[in-house]
């Protein structure tokens, strides 16, 4: 089975990244990390992956957005939950959004489908957001503010998001086998491309954790129908100090 992280830019300028881990019985494997650019090279870069496997997508925007206006239940659902830590939803609609709803709908034609059970279903498409997957993960009291701020304290958060995702894949899932392109993700500078990839393979551990606790450790925000987002259910100690 493979297991497919997605960075999804919003927009149609800048790269996405993508991470593809294989899972073989007990055993997995990062296979691939890079930047893809483009609604096409994104598609064949999944489907390559895809063929003649099972697949979970999982992808890091919303890619369920009925409403033209406003936002969806499942953003006010999410940043209720996680408002404390600062790890809220962006409003999601048409309006902002229409290119993760166009990918949705692409891989969708190419036989994927909505939903979170492996089981009913070979190929899933699901939306996660990696900020409340890694409070609940860290036992983050606040999230990693490594997207905004001055380029010197991005730099420092960005490290720091670092040095506990190693440690989270060590105790977390000691089975994933990294290749040449995560390690150096999970250690290289502070750049948008190595943000973009250290994203995709956060989305990618998530899809790991659903797979390998069969949904059981998952936690389902919102529905089919109005948008729904993955997060996981357990919650740790904190790997900060």
């Amino acid at each position: 089975m493979m297991v497919l992280g997605i960075d999804l830019a919003w927009g149609d300028r800048a790269p996405d990244g993508v991470c593809a881990i294989r899972i073989s019985g007990r055993c997995s494997a990062v296979a691939d990390l890079r930047l893809v650019k483009g609604d096409q090279a994104l598609a064949e870069w999944v489907m390559a992956w895809a063929e003649g496997r099972e697949a979970l997508v999982l992808i890091d925007a919303p890619i369920v957005c009925p409403n033209r206006t406003g936002c969806r239940p499942v953003d006010a659902l999410v940043s209720d939950a996680f408002r404390r830590e600062h790890a809220g939803c962006h409003p999601a609609n048409r309006t902002r959004c229409a290119r993760p709803v166009r990918i949705a709908e692409r891989l969708m034609a190419e036989g994927f489908r909505l939903g979170w059970d492996v089981r009913s279903h070979p190929r899933c498409l699901v939306e996660v957001y990696p900020h409340p997957a890694l409070v609940r993960w860290l036992g983050l009291q606040r999230i990693i503010k490594y997207k905004r701020g001055p380029v010197a304290s991005r730099r420092r958060e960005f490290r720091r998001l670092q040095r506990l995702l190693r440690g989270l894949v060590v105790v977390r899932f000691p089975e994933l086998k990294l290749d040449t392109a995560s390690r150096r993700v999970l250690r290289a500078p502070w750049s948008k491309p190595v943000e973009d990839q250290l994203d995709a393979v956060i989305c990618a551990l998530i899809g790991l954790h659903h797979v390998r606790h069969r949904g059981r450790q998952t936690e389902v925000f919102g529905d089919l129908a109005t948008g729904f987002i993955l997060v996981p259910a357990e919650v740790v100690r904190s790997a900060d100090g």
